[in-house]
């Protein structure tokens, strides 16, 4: 997949899922398929413990899977691994490799997205010429609990700052979804909404038609 094609898919993508190599322990093809075929459209998957091979090795489920389903694959805060892993595109956050040096570390044609929490790391994100922002933190979560929940506020300076791709995450789930969109937002990142759904196909296709077309 070449640039302007992975770019293309980014602009219509609404459903981001964050996954680790082995949720809830197991292998994670079934759910990895299941939240695919309800229209997830980004799948990242996040490990911060495993060494380099590991993380070589967890990613080929995620590419397989996505390739099946048309979907993008993003590794998290490893630029170095892009290439290894096959991914499209690398996540990373403010306290991780900086845009400029996750881009310098990835093929043009891959994509680069960052994590912003203010309107001035919006801006900074949109200057350093990111892909694409993860807007965090929206709601409490346990997935990331060091993390302030700023609310719909956030949601709203984003949707008035942000010309790139965006996606609200944090604590999102079905039962506020729709508040998050009415808000502004095109498009949402979400883990346990989906990881942990007694049936994460129909949570997937519940979460993206909340959203805009």
């Amino acid at each position: 997949m070449d640039g302007p094609t992975r770019r293309s898919r980014l602009a219509s993508s609404r459903l981001y899922l964050v996954l680790e190599a082995r949720p809830h322990g197991e292998d994670p093809r079934r759910l990895l398929d299941a939240c695919l075929r309800g229209g997830v459209d980004v799948v990242q998957l996040r490990e911060k413990e495993l060494a380099d091979e590991e993380i070589v090795a967890a990613a080929k489920p995620f590419r397989a899977a996505c390739d099946e389903r048309g979907a993008l694959f993003v590794l998290n805060d490893r630029p170095d691994l892009v290439e290894a892993c096959r991914a499209d595109g690398v996540h990373v956050g403010q306290s991780d490799a900086a845009v400029l040096t996750a881009q310098a570390l990835v093929a043009a044609e891959r994509l680069v997205g960052v994590s912003a929490s203010s309107r001035a790391e919006m801006l900074a994100a949109e200057d350093s010429g990111a892909d694409y922002v993860g807007v965090q933190t929206i709601y409490a979560t346990p997935t990331k609990p060091e993390e302030h929940a700023e609310g719909l506020e956030l949601v709203r300076t984003a949707a008035e700052t942000l010309a790139v791709p965006w996606f609200a995450i944090g604590g999102i789930d079905l039962s506020n979804v729709g508040e998050v969109a009415a808000a502004g937002a095109r498009g949402v990142a979400v883990v346990r909404a989906l990881r942990d759904a007694a049936n994460p196909e129909t949570a997937a296709r519940e979460l993206r038609a909340a959203l805009p077309v």
